[in-house]
């Protein structure tokens, strides 16, 4: 009996350890067993109290009395069609009762993770008629652990943890072009290493404006196929991003495949339907402070930053079919700036909110996403650097958090790949002079398919 005693408070001991040291392993080993019993023995007890239920089928009543059975028909309720567990929680796969939308089972999400005791519930509609129930068993974003394989594709970074569990995956085909709002140490530099610590290892061109003297992101400059650090090296590069994209335009033009002998699958509009041998490699522009750009201190300054707003203007609205894609940081980009920040900003279409200073600063980003998402940016407390809400024109919208991962690392994993930076001739003036690699059998940088 004291055995058992003793062996009952050493794992009530352990159980309360590991709660707090490692929440992943206590919730696989104790959280998600406890979870699941109480799932399945108050299920539909569960359905009829968050009244997820519709009247029962005319054929149920009529059978029952016929039966001659006391007990009306049960009302109808979400029926279980599939059940995973994960590392951080449970997804739950429903198929709703004729009668009911994902919009009442998003409603009754609150009721759902009190009465199952789970730390939260979110519901994500899979098909007509089908949800997914997805329940964490803790705050993911408290200590943010990446997920050990990354299904992320070609031209995307997975950057951050949804608040659901799910790695959050920056597409550039799917967004082209992004915005990324926050104050100071609230995670922006965070998130933009993240982004280059993913893309560095691809074959893709990254071009960094930081007019800041490059403190941010002159440590990358060893896979940096450009950079500009100051207002009048960013006016010249601009201007050779635009003889890029034009000069890809006319290459798009020339092998199309609009001729009569081209098989009607092979016609394209965008760079990714080229043959790989003639594909440009993609670029990416990583603007960090977008205000330094748009502000003047003398009336010579206003042709230079009316010269180089139009330009990225023009960059936003036409580049992604030749590969050219922007990614805009700022702690706030609004029409105060001046002409032309709005019309940027409306082509900016995945938008990533950190902790904001107001509320004015929050609705540039997410004013027209989500005015729920709005309220959940001025909600973040100053502790939770690298918390955002990342949403999309579609209007949906998500809590995330990027790992902690330092400027060192990043710099030196720019130094590894080195060899993949690629040599674009309208952007050679501006290759930044880098330190020698840590490898000295780092190979030569690749040649990219010529556009001029």
């Amino acid at each position: 009996m004291t055995e058992l005693l003793l062996f009952i408070g050493g794992l009530v001991v352990f159980a309360l350890i590991v709660r707090v040291k490692a929440p992943a392993v206590y919730w696989v080993l104790f959280g998600l067993p406890a979870a699941l019993y109480r799932v399945f023995s108050s299920y539909r007890q569960t359905m009829e109290a968050c009244e997820l239920t519709v009247a029962p089928p005319w054929w149920k009543v009529f059978a029952r009395k016929l039966s001659a059975g006391e007990q009306q028909a049960r009302p109808g309720i979400p029926k279980v069609r599939g059940i995973r567990p994960t590392s951080t929680g449970l997804r739950i796969r429903l198929r709703l009762a004729a009668g009911l939308a994902p919009d009442d089972v998003v409603k009754s999400a609150e009721r759902l993770r009190h009465a199952w005791g789970v730390y939260s519930v979110h519901v994500a509609e899979i098909k007509p008629g089908v949800v997914e129930l997805r329940l964490t068993g803790f705050d993911v974003l408290d200590r943010v652990r990446m997920p050990r394989r990354l299904a992320a594709g070609p031209l995307s970074a997975t950057v951050a943890v949804c608040e659901d569990g799910r790695p959050y995956v920056r597409d550039y085909k799917a967004k082209p072009h992004g915005l990324t709002l926050g104050a100071n140490h609230s995670g922006k530099s965070m998130y933009q290493r993240c982004l280059i610590k993913d893309l560095a290892k691809q074959e893709v061109a990254l071009v960094g404006i930081d007019c800041k003297r490059g403190v941010e992101q002159a440590p990358f400059a060893p896979r940096l196929t450009a950079l500009a650090i100051t207002p009048d090296q960013a006016d010249g590069l601009l201007d050779a991003l635009i003889e890029e994209m034009e000069s890809r335009f006319d290459l798009l033009c020339l092998y199309q495949g609009i001729d009569g002998g081209t098989p009607l699958e092979d016609i394209t509009s965008d760079i990714w339907g080229l043959p790989r041998n003639l594909r440009p490699v993609p670029i990416v522009v990583l603007i960090d402070e977008i205000a330094e750009l748009f502000l003047i201190t003398t009336r010579e300054d206003t042709a230079r930053r009316d010269r180089m707003v139009t330009q990225l203007v023009r960059l936003a609205q036409l580049a992604r079919a030749v590969g050219i894609y922007l990614e805009v940081c700022g702690q706030r980009f609004g029409s105060e700036l001046g002409k032309g920040a709005t019309a940027l900003r409306a082509q900016l279409t995945n938008r990533v909110v950190h902790r904001c200073n107001d509320k004015q600063s929050a609705d540039m980003g997410l004013g027209d996403v989500n005015e729920l998402a709005v309220l959940a940016a001025t909600s973040i407390r100053p502790e939770r650097a690298g918390t955002a809400i990342a949403g999309d024109s579609s209007g949906h919208w998500t809590r995330i958090r990027t790992p902690k991962t330092s400027l060192g690392e990043v710099s030196g994993l720019c130094y590894r790949f080195a060899h993949l930076t690629p040599r674009i001739p309208t952007l050679e003036p501006f290759r930044p002079q880098a330190a020698i690699p840590m490898q000295d059998s780092t190979p030569a940088p690749v040649e990219a398919p010529s556009t001029s």
